[in-house]
C-alpha cells in the first residue's frame, strides 16, 4: 500500500540530495523564517519541509496535482492533522517497543515483532476508519485514492486473518516443529509446522497409548534447556524474520505517510499563521510555455509578511521578458521584491499557495541567488573576488531554463567596472536561455540595457515620494541616474551644508 500524496506514481524520496546551492537559497532568500512557520516548533516538519520546498517540481501538472490535495488538506484540516497524528503514533509505538526487545535471539525478535504488527494493525484499524467515516469528504486525486486504497486494502478479511496468524505466532501452546537427522544424529532441516501436537486427556492420565513419542526435560538440567531453546530457535528463525519484515513493512508505510503528509501539515501551519495576518493567499498557476510569463497582483515577500504586519505588495507583468532590471531609491524595496518573486516561484514549484492575489509564472528548472554579502573579516581576498568566485561556481551548475536572481551584484567596484562586468555575466545568462532578475545600483549597466534591449527587458524602478518618503510599490519606468541616497543620510541626522543636484546624484 501507498501514499502516493506528493507525487501521482511515485514515493517521495526522503534520502534525495538537496541542490548544491542550499545554502545561498536559504540564506538570501532568507527562507529559515519561512520553514520556521511551516514546522511550527516540529524538527521533523521543518526538515521535511525543506527537503520538499528545495526539490523544486518542473511539470505543471505534478504541481497541480499538489495544489489539489492541498485544497483538500485546507478544507478538512482537523481530519489530516489526525491522520497524520496515527502515523506519527505507530512509529513511536514500534520505537518504543523495538527498544524494549534489545536481543537478537529469534524468540526474541519473533516476540518484538508480533508485538510491534499488533500495535500497528491497531493503527491500520485507526486508518481504515477514518476512510469510512470521512473518505468521501475529499476531492482530489490524491486523497479520493488513499483513502480508496486504505478500505479496499485495509477490509476486515484482512484484520481477521491478520490476528488469526498473530494469535498462532504466539506459540501459547508451543512450538510443532520437523528435522531430519544427519550423519551425526545431529538435527538439519528444521521447519516450524502449522497447528501443535495435542494429546487427550486419556494419554496425558497414561490409559491410552501415546499417539507421540515423547520426553520431559528435567526443571534442573540446564544444558537440556540449553539444547531445546537452541532448537527451537532454528525453527522459527525464518518465521521470525518473516514477522520482523511484516512489521518492517507497515512501519515503511506509515514512515512514508508521515513524511508526505507532515508536508501538507506544515502548509496548514503558514496559512494559518498568514490567515491570522490577513494576508492574500492564492495558488498560483504554473506554465510551460517556451515564452517566459510572470504576472502577479499584489505579491507580497512571505518572509517578510511573517516577521511584521504590514507589507506592501506588487504588481507586475513581465510575459516575454527574459530579463528584468529594478533600480531606483535606495530602502524602496527592491531586495524584498526581488526575494518575494525567488520565494514565490520556490513555492510554486513545490506544490502551494503564495502571498498574492494571484501570481502565474512559468516554470523553470532550478533557482539560483547572487546576492551582495557583507564584508567578512576571514576573507583571504577583496570583495569583488569573493563575487566572481561565486558566479563562477554558479556558472558550472546553472543550466537553461533557469532563473537568476541578482541582488547589488558586482557593487564591490566601481561604475564603470562592475557595469561591464555586469553587462556580460547578463548577456551569457540571457543567450543561454536563463531568465534574470537584477537589483543594481549601476546606471551605466541598466541604461545600456534600456538601450539595447527595448522590447525584450521590463525596468522596474523603486520610486521616491516628493518628500523623500518610498511607498515600496514598484513601477515600470526606465532607469534614472540616481538611487536618492542623500534622502538616507539625512534620515539618519546627517548634514551635508550646501550640495548642488550634481552632488546629491553622486550619493545616490
Amino acid at each position: 500500500m501507498k501514499a502516493h500524496l506528493l507525487y501521482r506514481d511515485q514515493d517521495f524520496d526522503t534520502s534525495g540530495e538537496l541542490p548544491p546551492n542550499r545554502d545561498d537559497l536559504i540564506g538570501d532568500l532568507e527562507l529559515t523564517t519561512l520553514l520556521n512557520a511551516m514546522a511550527a516548533g516540529g524538527k521533523f516538519l521543518y526538515q521535511i519541509s525543506e527537503k520538499v520546498l528545495l526539490t523544486s517540481l518542473s511539470d505543471p501538472e505534478a504541481i497541480r496535482y499538489r495544489q489539489r490535495i492541498l485544497a483538500d488538506c485546507i478544507a478538512e484540516p482537523d481530519i489530516i492533522r489526525e491522520v497524520y497524528g496515527i502515523a506519527v503514533g505507530a512509529l513511536e509505538d514500534k520505537r518504543r517497543l523495538w527498544g524494549f526487545y534489545s536481543s537478537q535471539n529469534p524468540s526474541s525478535v519473533l516476540s518484538a515483532a508480533v508485538s510491534q504488527l499488533e500495535v500497528l494493525i491497531a493503527r491500520l484499524r485507526q486508518l481504515r476508519q477514518i476512510a469510512d467515516d470521512h473518505g468521501a469528504k475529499f476531492r482530489s486525486d490524491g486523497l479520493t485514492a488513499f483513502f480508496r486504497t486504505a478500505q479496499r486494502e485495509l477490509d476486515d478479511d484482512y484484520f481477521e486473518a491478520l490476528g488469526r496468524h498473530l494469535k498462532q505466532l504466539r506459540f501459547r501452546d508451543g512450538e510443532l516443529m520437523s528435522a531430519q537427522l544427519h550423519r551425526d544424529n545431529s538435527g538439519i532441516n528444521y521447519v516450524l509446522r502449522s497447528g501443535h501436537a495435542r494429546r487427550n486427556w486419556r494419554e496425558r492420565i497414561g490409559i491410552a497409548p501415546a499417539s507421540v513419542y515423547s520426553f520431559t526435560i528435567p526443571p534442573r538440567d540446564e544444558g537440556g534447556a540449553q539444547a531445546l531453546s537452541a532448537m527451537t530457535s532454528r525453527g522459527i528463525n525464518l518465521v521470525a524474520n518473516a514477522a520482523a519484515q511484516s512489521a518492517d513493512h507497515i512501519s515503511s508505510y506509515f514512515t512514508m505517510l508521515r513524511a508526505e503528509l507532515g508536508f501538507y501539515v506544515s502548509c496548514l501551519n503558514l496559512r494559518d499563521q498568514l490567515v491570522a495576518t490577513d494576508q492574500p493567499v492564492t495558488f498560483p498557476e504554473p506554465t510551460a510555455t517556451t515564452a517566459w510569463e510572470l504576472t502577479c497582483a499584489d505579491l507580497r515577500d512571505v518572509c517578510l509578511a511573517l516577521r511584521i504586519d504590514h507589507v506592501v505588495g506588487n504588481d507586475v507583468a513581465a510575459d516575454g521578458k527574459p530579463l528584468v532590471i529594478i533600480t531606483g531609491a535606495n530602502s524602496g524595496g527592491k531586495s524584498t521584491f526581488l526575494r518575494s518573486v525567488g520565494v514565490a516561484q520556490l513555492m510554486m514549484q513545490c506544490g502551494i499557495f503564495v502571498t498574492a492575489r494571484s501570481f502565474r509564472a512559468s516554470v523553470c528548472q532550478g533557482i539560483f541567488t547572487h546576492f551582495i554579502r557583507e564584508e567578512d573579516p576571514a576573507m583571504i581576498s577583496g570583495r569583488l573576488d569573493e563575487e566572481l568566485a561565486r558566479m563562477s561556481t554558479i556558472a558550472e551548475q546553472i543550466s537553461p531554463r533557469c532563473l537568476m536572481l541578482l541582488n547589488e551584484s558586482f557593487a564591490a567596484t566601481n561604475e564603470r567596472e562592475g557595469s561591464e562586468i555586469g553587462r556580460q555575466v547578463v548577456t551569457a545568462l540571457l543567450e543561454a536561455g536563463i531568465r534574470v532578475f537584477f537589483v543594481t545600483h549601476h546606471f551605466d549597466l541598466a541604461d545600456s540595457f534600456h538601450r539595447q534591449r527595448p522590447d525584450s527587458a521590463l525596468f522596474l524602478r523603486a520610486p521616491r515620494q516628493p518628500d523623500g518618503r518610498r511607498d515600496f510599490k514598484l513601477t515600470a519606468a526606465e532607469p534614472l541616474p540616481t538611487s536618492y541616497g542623500v534622502d538616507i543620510y539625512y534620515r539618519i541626522g546627517g548634514w551635508l551644508g550646501e550640495c548642488d543636484g550634481s552632488n546629491a546624484g553622486a550619493l545616490g
